[in-house]
């Protein structure tokens, strides 16, 4: 074994640990899709707004 090697320590996650991470990725990812959906719901809003005066 080299000294890298050696440094290099594996962590083994319990099923807990396991079902924590991905319940905090679920969420994560849900509150992303969220923030996408209102940017995109406000700049429709926006020029739609600005296309109307036109």
């Amino acid at each position: 074994m080299t000294m890298a090697e050696e440094k290099l320590e594996t962590v083994t996650l319990t099923d807990r640990q396991k079902k924590a991470r991905r319940s905090r990725s679920i969420a994560i990812a849900v509150a992303l899709a969220v923030l996408v959906v209102i940017f995109y719901i406000a700049t429709i809003v926006k020029f739609g707004h600005n296309l109307g005066t036109m």
